[in-house]
């Protein structure tokens, strides 16, 4: 069912609607004594409004008007202690004794904001933590109009994120993490994505909405020793805004080109006094398509989303919070499709080359250039997505330590159909990978002071999850196959009208169980020098049954060598696996404190990935099912970093990182020519190494001016793989196998970087007081391959984007702007993909192009 676009703005006014019922509910305060005043600028000594003034031991508080000035009605006598804050200025305390008053607030200074992380489980500075973390805050998040992790990657030039739709998601942190390309149900992700504590599984949940999103930790290298799920290249640490006992509200909306329209809100306000809070957060985005498919007269690529998540918050008591939290998205896209890249010429005969196969065909592609955004799909492109669950959290303080329980249950629903072709004839007709997966976890995690010297985190971790068909996988050929696997005009065993209605159905599921302990302390040696490590033991089993038959519904009277000719295009496969494994992995950290300003650190830490399961469907080779290839075994890392983090003055941070990563048993994904295998398989290379530079910064060169940037220099390859697949121009060789030792990871560009620069002014603008704020984002990223086995056409050549955004932020919680994304309006790739059976064309995902739009939005306290 297709979401209204009006039905996001009906949600949206009526919470509005409710907000301001509930505060004309509000009790007014005890009319008794009078006390008015103006609060100035200490230096310019102008009138500020929207100062909260509020009145000491009480939740009573006024703000004042465009003129500075307030007025409580209270029932307190004179003398009263007043608390005076405003954004950007020092926060004062003084005593009343009389009215009128005039309150003067002078201006911070100059310093960076001292950002706090729970990246080790507990709330700390940034820049004392030996760990290289990257912070993208709600507002950055918001004004940049980001509202998924896949706009994160241009503001972390580390993060990789490759999606062809929601499950075919590649989510990797230095070029590490999940396998490149079309995803296997399978294999795990080395990347951690954790949403207030809980592990999401499933790749598709890079694709969740963020909805009333508080910020984003991006901690990059294994993390096992301070997470429940095995991290080996980095976690996401996502935190929501939590219920309030001070009734809260937050509206936004947005309009742009192609159609987009996003409606968000969020209400948040105290149940039971002091005890009870709740929050309760919608989103709903639409936009056209960016596409449009020839074939079918209609766009595609299309955004249509909506979410909504509701959580409670219960104090017991000063030691003692329970919260319950539930969220559902939904997205119902028309899509999604890509068009042709590019042709190769492979090393197949000439009869069997793609230009002359479908010059046979009397097909011709509608479209010179992919940038043009037409595609020609005979099967309509399908990706309904759906995620949610339910987690109960319980916070113990004990002592100076905390005591954390975390329940989740969390569910998965997938309905796709693709046209794997990418072509307008019918070569492979359908590709419906239905899946449904569960997941239950649970972590208990001691974390805090254990005496003067000693802090630390301590564990148990257990995630149990159910993947299954939904009800079956589903692939078929279409009739014109035929002709791409005809070898020459004499084999007449190939011909029109031959293949119909041949396919595979497929039902497998994977039960897997992951149970973990770990650890990690911070011992203070000294003052300056402290030793961190720490330690895990993991325990891994899948269980996986898999079941593929194939069928021909036809009434085709074959000769015998026409049904061996159709029966080879498609095999039977079938095996079951019960497969475990355990290991102990850990870290050891050495950190050393110059001056609080200067922090230091070497890490050493080996992790492990778990077992992977080839789900995607077994080569046959040499006629025979590869089965051996089912099971793919854990990869084994061996990381080493070292940093420094600095803060040299107070309106500067500069941090440096350099690493090294070493993989035995690298899980890749890669492709083959056997036309039965459209997704490719799982395979482990012998060893791969990954090495780099990063640094981050901040510098606030006024109370106007602010910059942000970073840059990182990654350089990935293949020690050792000596049985890869041949790329894509060398199939139809003397090999179908070949030795890719010294090439280069896929995913990876050897040189990224992005910078944020924002200006403020301070102004009034239709007799409100606020912010004026012009910013912009640029991100770039140097050449890499789309390909597992170097191709030196599957290339992706080096872009950049530009995003801008300017606005007004008034005093009273109202903002708005104008932005725009792809500034320039770039034509660029994200990613290049091989068609089945590796004939020579290849599609491209391509880059989004210039949008722009306004948003409004408004936050009410």
């Amino acid at each position: 069912m297709k979401f209204k676009a009006n039905y996001g703005i009906n949600i949206f006014l009526i919470l509005l609607l409710l907000v301001q019922s509930s505060k004309a509910q509000q009790p007014q305060p005890i009319i008794n004594a009078s006390l008015t005043g103006v609060v100035l600028d200490s230096l310019t000594k102008g009138p500020l409004g929207g100062v909260t003034v509020q009145l000491e031991g009480v939740t009573h508080k006024v703000k004042t008007d465009i003129e500075g000035r307030f007025e409580f009605i209270t029932g307190q006598k004179l003398p009263v202690t007043l608390l005076v804050s405003f954004v950007g200025y020092a926060s004062k305390k003084l005593v009343v004794d009389r009215s009128p008053i005039v309150i003067s607030l002078s201006r911070k200074i100059n310093d960076l904001e001292q950002v706090l992380v729970t990246s080790r489980r507990r709330t700390e500075k940034i820049q004392d933590i030996p760990i290289p973390v990257s912070l993208v805050k709600a507002s950055t998040i918001e004004d940049m109009g980001a509202f998924n992790v896949s706009r994160i990657k241009e503001v972390v030039p580390t993060v990789q994120l490759y999606s062809s739709n929601a499950r075919n998601t590649t989510l990797n942190i230095r070029g590490l993490g999940s396998t490149f390309g079309l995803t296997n149900d399978g294999i795990e992700p080395g990347v951690g994505f954790y949403l207030d504590g809980v592990y999401l599984a499933r790749p598709a949940a890079t694709a969740l909405d963020f909805i009333d999103v508080e910020q984003i930790e991006v901690l990059r290298g294994p993390q096992g020793t301070l997470f429940g799920k095995n991290t080996t290249s980095g976690a996401f640490n996502i935190t929501s805004r939590n219920p309030s006992f001070e009734q809260q509200a937050s509206f936004e909306l947005s309009y742009g080109n192609y159609g987009f329209i996003q409606a968000k809100a969020s209400l948040t306000g105290p149940l039971l006094k002091d005890k009870l809070a709740a929050r309760i957060s919608f989103s709903g985005t639409q936009r056209d398509g960016l596409f449009y498919n020839v074939h079918s007269d209609r766009k595609i690529n299309d955004l249509n989303n909506l979410g909504l998540r509701a959580q409670l918050l219960y104090t017991f008591s000063d030691n003692l919070k329970i919260s319950l939290t539930a969220d559902v998205t939904k997205q119902r896209p028309d899509g999604y499709g890509w068009p042709i890249a590019g042709i190769v010429k492979n090393q197949r005969s000439a009869y069997r080359q793609f230009e002359t196969i479908i010059q046979d065909l009397g097909y011709t592609i509608p479209y010179q250039s992919a940038f043009e955004r037409k595609v020609d799909l005979d099967t309509r492109s399908k990706a309904d997505n759906e995620l949610g669950g339910i987690a109960l959290n319980a916070d113990y303080k004990v002592g100076n330590a905390t005591l954390t329980s975390t329940t989740a249950w969390r569910y998965w629903d997938w309905v796709p159909l693709n046209d794997r072709d990418y072509l307008g004839i019918p070569v492979y007709t359908i590709s419906s990978g239905n899946s449904t997966h569960q997941q239950w976890s649970q972590e208990f995690r001691y974390s805090g002071q254990i005496n003067d010297r000693l802090s630390g985190v301590v564990g148990v971790f257990g995630l149990w999850q159910d993947l299954k068909t939904d009800p079956v996988h589903t692939e078929e050929a279409g009739d014109a196959l035929w002709r791409f696997q005809q070898s020459s005009p004499s084999a007449t065993q190939w011909g029109p009208g031959l293949i119909h209605n041949v396919g595979i159905r497929t039902v497998y599921g994977i039960k897997s169980t992951s149970l973990a302990a770990f650890g990690q302390l911070d011992w203070a040696i000294t003052d300056k020098l402290h030793l961190l490590p720490g330690v895990r033991y993991n325990y891994d089993r899948k269980k996986a049954n898999y079941n593929r038959k194939k069928y021909i519904e036809n009434d085709i009277a074959y000769t015998d060598q026409q049904y061996a000719a159709v029966n080879s295009i498609y095999s039977d496969q079938a095996f079951d696996i019960d497969a475990d494994a355990d290991n102990f992995s850990g870290q050891l950290s050495l950190q050393y404190r110059f001056t609080p300003n200067y922090n230091a650190y070497l890490t050493y830490s080996k992790s492990f990935k778990p077992i992977g399961i080839n789900v995607g469907g077994l080569p046959v080779v040499e006629g025979r099912v590869a089965t051996e290839l089912a099971e793919v075994k854990p990869e084994s890392v061996n990381h080493y970093e070292i940093g420094v983090k600095t803060s040299s003055t107070s309106n500067a941070l500069l941090n440096i990182t350099l690493f090294s990563t070493h993989i035995s048993d690298f899980q890749t994904q890669v492709q083959t020519p056997d036309p039965g295998v459209n997704r490719g398989y799982l395979a482990n290379a012998e060893r791969v190494r990954v090495q780099g530079l990063e640094i981050d910064g901040s510098w606030k060169a006024n109370n106007n001016l602010k910059l942000n940037g970073a840059f990182a220099y990654t350089d990935g390859k293949y020690i050792s793989f000596t049985n890869a697949p041949v790329p894509l121009e060398e199939v139809g060789g003397a090999e179908a196998f070949k030795d890719i030792s010294g090439g280069v990871l896929p995913g990876i560009s050897k040189w990224s970087w992005t910078l944020g620069p924002e200006a403020t002014l301070r102004g009034t603008l239709l007799s409100l007081q606020g912010n004026f704020f012009l910013g912009a984002d640029a991100f770039y990223r140097s050449k890499f391959s789309s390909s597992p086995s170097p191709s030196q056409f599957l290339n992706i050549d080096a872009y950049t984007l530009v995003n801008g955004r300017v606005g007004f932020r008034a005093v009273n919680g109202l903002s708005f702007f104008v932005w725009s994304r792809n500034l320039t309006n770039k034509n660029y790739y994200e990613q290049l993909l091989a068609a089945p059976g590796n004939f020579g064309q290849y599609a491209g995902v391509v880059g989004e192009p210039r949008t722009y739009g306004i948003t409004l939005r408004y936050n009410l306290k």
